[in-house]
Formats: C-alpha cells, structure tokens, sequence
C-alpha cells in the first residue's frame, strides 16, 4: 500500500474507487486454433525467443490483451492492484464488428482533402442490404469472474446469416482479465473475390472493439470503477518494432492540447527525444531505406558516440542540433505547412493521410512528427532538456519491475506504443477519429456510449461536418465503434500498403506502415549466410546488405486481385521479424533481426456461399494489376490536387 499522504488535503492511502488499465488494450487476431500469447505490458520488453508467435504447425498465434483493476485513492493515486486475493472482480466484455453496415473509407474524414471539390464521397458499404443489422456482428456481452476461468466466447453473432466468432474472455491465476481476439477468418457471403483494399461489399472480417469493465467490491463494498476499451487489431509482423509516431504519442498530444495533460516545458532527452532516433534506426529491419539511411553503417547510424553526442547539452553543439533537427518535417508546429509541403525528403520517410499517387499538393501527402515530438526537438536544439541520459540505467521488462504508482499508465503506453498513428489511410489498429475530443472521457481512455443509446441514421452519406455535429458518431462510442471504419477485410489493406510508389524517387521510400507491416527484410537464409563464419566477408556483408521483399509470399508477379485474395486465404504465410544473435565480431550488429521462415502451406478459410443477398458484382479482371501504384488505395484525390 502507498504510504499516506495528509499534507496540504494530499491523499491518505485510502482506496476510494479503482481503474482498469490498460485504458486502451490491444489484442491481434492469429490463426492458431489454441496458441496465444499476452501482447506487450511495459514500452520495451525483451525479444521473444525465435518460433515464439507461431505454434507447432506454424500458425500464428493469437496476441491476447491482460486488463488490471487498480485501487486508487482520492487523488487517483495508485494504492494498489486488486486481485482475486482480496477483491471479488466481475469483468464483462462486449465486442462488435460492424465494418460492413458502417460507411466506407475514402479519407480521413477530418482532414480537408476529404471535402475538397471533387473528392469522392464517404458512402454506405453494402448499400442494396435494406436490414442493416444482419450487415453488424453483435454477440452478447460476457461476462467472468474468479480465478483461471476458461473460455467465454463471443460465439453468438452472425454476419449475414452465418456465425462469426469474434474471440473470448477468460482470466488469469490471479482473476486479471485476458481477452482474446478472433482467428483471421475473412470471407464473403456470397463467395466473391475481394477486390480492393478497404471496401469490399459482401465481406466480413473478425476483428472487433469495445467496452471492458468490472464490478469490483473490496471488503464488502462496491467501488466505482473506471472502464477501459479493448481494440481487436491484425497480427503484428514486427513485432520489436515503432513507428516514428506512435498511437500513445498522437493521444498524448491530443490530451496536452486539450489542457488534460501538462505542457511540455522542458523534455527528458531519455523519454521524448532519444526515441525518435530509436525508431528510425529501428525501421532498419523492416524497410530498406532506413536501413541505409539510419541503420548499421547506414548514413546516419544511432552509435553510442553519436547518441552520446545528441545527449549533450552542451551549448557548442547547437548548431549541430538544429542542423539534425532541420531534417525533420516540421511544418505543422511552425504554421508553415508549405515549407516542406508534399517533398518526400525529409524524415520521418512515411507517408501521411493524403498520400496519393502521383503526389499530391498537399502537406499531408507525407507525415511530421507529433507537436509535442517537434516541441521537444526546438527546445533540444536550444540545449533546454533533461540531459538525463544514462547507458547503464536500468529498463523495465516487465510490469512488477515498474514502481506501482506508474504501472497503470506504462500498460496503456505498452499497449498504444506498438500501434501506428501514421498514416490514417485508413490504418493497422485505429484510425482518424481518435484524433478527435469528444471521443475521449480522459486521457487515453475512451468515452462509453449510454447503455440502450441508438446511434442516428446519418443516411447513405457521412460528411466530416455531420459526424462532428453534437449527435453525431465522434462522441462516446458503441461496440465496434472504433474498428468500424477500418479496411473490410483487413487483409486486403495490409497486402496494399507497401512502399516507395514513385519509383522515379525510390523504391523504399517513403513507405506506409513498417513497423507492423514490413517492405523489406533480412531472410532466414541471408541470416545464416551472415552467420556462417567460414564464408568470404564480402559474400557475408552481400548477404547482410540483400533485403528482400517481405510479401514475395503474395506472388508480387501475379495481378493485384490475387495478391489480395492469398493474403486473405494465407496471411499467416509472411514473415515475422525476429530478434536473433549476430557473429559477435564488429563486422555486423550484436543483434540482428530477420524473417522467419513461414510455413508453405495452411488450410484455406471456408468461403460460405450464402444465397443471393446481395446484388452481385463481379471483381473486375481487367483492372488487376501487378504494379500498385495505379491501385485506388493510392489513387484517392482529385486531379486537381496532384502535383
């Protein structure tokens, strides 16, 4: 228990109510009939031992996420977690998928680009189907409680017709709750190719979101608690990986703009301005750009000396500073938007919310950092941070290692610094409207829609203006609220998202989604070549230097339409990057991450062949394609906007 505070009305240590955290948990959808694992409960936790996300028959594993209840006291201090050893917990879960009943994805909704003249249309998917509630999967609400409860499934909501089972509950030795996500099945009810990345009409995926909260009574009284959120996302592909921008950093700057959170007057170099340049080198195992351009030996290598360098306050290196800091896109803090405008070259090499091929006139063709990351770059600059960087200091990896006062906020941060803020096009795990306020009921926690509430009919077309009107859908949400205007299914945009579209530029950069869905990566066999000692350095360093394609399992021959469709039937085919040993000599880094060998073959999912529900329409062969940049998931402006 926290030791009692009294001083000028401070807190005493006495549970008043409790929090569930993390308030925004992340769970991924995997293959593997049995085999799971807990997603990520501290920012930086050890690599998982090669094979750790696939099962014996090379499925991938499920990633399940593990909810808390903490004891706060008036000052919403953490007193304590409460667990099934002095507390009786009864957790309830409701998910949904309403992706196919919900509106389709053009652009974000909140960005200009969106309603300039000539941009198509936010519509209905699956506009023929008159009852939209068979369109909406909706299983009952479940309910556990006690210690190591076995599966509560949501097994009872249909699409179409058909049961579609979206996950289950259970809880752990000590009563936490685990929730867990669906299997990857995709189909459509009327066996149609799917036939473009984020709107195919008839089809459904298992992903899902919604509402986590407890009945928690601690000596014989109820305590108010705090709900949480639980966001059902696709698989991790890499899994030691950030983006640039993370989802916790895009909430964070939300919650400080919002006056929820504290202005930044004076960053940690450690915690705001060391990662930026972790990620980027990071990116090295997933995108071939960044690893010339930030990886081993690469133009700007993250070496100890020159993170000692970037550490230093010292006022000789200022200029040396803004020099770093000047290759940042920065426009958005400066109000100069056109000062880096649509250029793919400054950093962070990723592309933004208005990407469009060919370019486009736009400052979101390409994405800054967030304004909190570009503050805390102006007062590094300027030598007004905490140089508090230390080698040797010690990191947690795992939750018990992290002092109890903090250890709900780093499950959240766990949790959203391994989902991508960049680019809402539409996204990996969320998408534009958790930029918005009105969504949130406090920082990183999202707002509950009133039991029995029924959404207005926002009729066949949904406007930027409409949704942000006080009944609109940016408020407090429904299950699947969150996931609904995401890619149906999520396949087809994974297997859509790649990078460098100009070739003319370059064909690694800027790139889409790295992190969680790689471009280019070491194989298996380049791996071992490296790690052979007995080999010629040069062929060794060859080895090193070849990054291959991460989807080449897609067949990047066949026409688009193909590709699409097998990652669907086989999204457990590609790769995940894993963290290995190096040679131990310095040639090459102490730790190397590679691609593991994914199985050749796995069953293909059922495709159900309902009965003529919908009005049919065929996918299009002639417009298959073997080069993306024509696809629409990059064709999405005007031409009027083009450069």
């Amino acid at each position: 228990m926290a030791k009692p505070r009294t001083a000028g009305g401070a807190a005493d240590g006495t549970i008043v109510k409790a929090a569930i955290y993390p308030s925004i948990g992340i769970a991924r959808v995997g293959n593997s009939p049995t085999g799971w694992y807990l997603g990520p409960e501290v920012p930086d936790p050890l690599p998982q031992p090669p094979g750790f996300y696939r099962d014996k028959s090379g499925a991938l594993k499920r990633e399940a996420a593990r909810f808390r209840v903490y004891g706060l006291d008036a000052s919403d201090t953490i007193v304590r977690e409460l667990t099934a050893a002095d507390a009786e917990i009864a957790w309830t879960v409701q998910l949904a998928n309403t992706k196919a009943a919900w509106y389709g994805f053009q652009l974000a909704l909140d960005i200009p680009e969106a309603s300039a003249e000539g941009s198509t249309p936010t519509t209905l998917r699956n506009p023929q189907v008159s009852d939209r509630a068979a369109l909406a999967i909706t299983p009952r609400a479940r309910t556990v409680s006690g210690r190591k409860q076995g599966d509560q499934r949501f097994d009872d909501g249909t699409f179409m017709g058909k049961p579609v089972t979206l996950g289950a509950i259970r809880t752990d030795e000590a009563g936490r709750l685990v929730v867990l996500g669906g299997h990857g099945v995709s189909a459509s009810s009327i066996g149609a190719k799917a036939s473009t990345f984020a709107n195919n009409d008839t089809w459904h995926d298992d992903v899902a979101d919604g509402p986590v909260t407890a009945r928690v009574t601690l000596a014989g009284r109820e305590l108010p608690v705090e709900p949480a959120w639980i966001v059902v996302a696709p698989p991790n592909y890499g899994p030691n990986r950030k983006s640039v921008r993370t989802l916790w950093d895009l909430m964070r700057d939300g919650a400080v703009a919002n006056g929820w959170l504290p202005k930044m007057t004076r960053p940690s170099f450690t915690e705001d301005i060391l990662p930026i340049f972790q990620r980027m080198a990071g990116l090295q195992w997933v995108n071939k750009g960044f690893a010339d351009g930030f990886g081993w030996k690469g133009l700007f290598e993250l070496t100890p000396e020159t993170i000692a360098r970037l550490a230093s306050p010292d006022a000789s290196n200022e200029e040396w500073r803004r020099v770093v800091a000047n290759q940042f896109r920065i426009g958005s803090l400066t109000r100069d938007d056109t000062r880096d405008s649509w250029s793919p070259v400054p950093w962070p090499w990723i592309y933004g919310d208005a990407m469009n091929q060919p370019p486009a006139l736009s400052p979101r063709q390409n994405s800054s950092l967030s304004n909190l990351q570009i503050k805390a770059l102006q007062l590094w600059v300027k030598g007004a941070f905490e140089a508090d960087h230390d080698p040797a200091r010690p990191i947690p990896r795992r939750i018990e290692e992290v002092p109890l006062a903090r250890q709900g906020d780093v499950l959240t941060k766990a949790a959203l610094d391994f989902c991508l803020a960049d680019a809402f096009h539409p996204g990996c795990e969320m998408t534009w409207p958790v930029r918005q306020p009105a969504l949130y009921r406090a920082p990183f926690r999202f707002a509950h829609a009133p039991e029995g509430w029924t959404e207005p009919d926002f009729g066949m077309e949904l406007t930027y203006a409409r949704a942000d009107a006080p009944d609109g859908c940016l408020g407090p949400q429904r299950p699947g609220g969150i996931t609904r205007w995401m890619a149906v299914p999520w396949q087809t945009d994974t297997a859509s998202c790649r990078a460098g579209y100009d070739k003319a530029y370059d064909p690694h950069t800027p790139t889409f989604w790295p992190a969680r869905v790689p471009n280019h990566v070491l194989t298996r066999d380049d791996y071992d070549v490296v790690m052979d000692r007995k080999r010629p350095l040069p062929e060794r360093k060859a080895a090193f230097a070849r990054r291959e394609n991460w989807d080449d399992s897609l067949d990047r021959t066949a026409p688009y339409v193909t590709q699409i469709n097998t990652m669907i039937d086989h999204f457990d085919r590609m790769g995940v990057v894993e963290s290995l040993p190096g040679p131990a000599d310095d040639d090459f880094p102490a730790v190397i991450e590679a691609q593991d060998r994914p199985p050749n073959e796995t069953p293909t999912p059922e495709r159900a062949g309902a009965p003529a529900l919908f009005a049919t329409a065929a996918a299009p062969d002639p417009a298959e394609v073997t080069d993306l940049s024509g696809i629409d998931k990059v064709r999405r402006l005007p031409p009027r906007l083009h450069r």
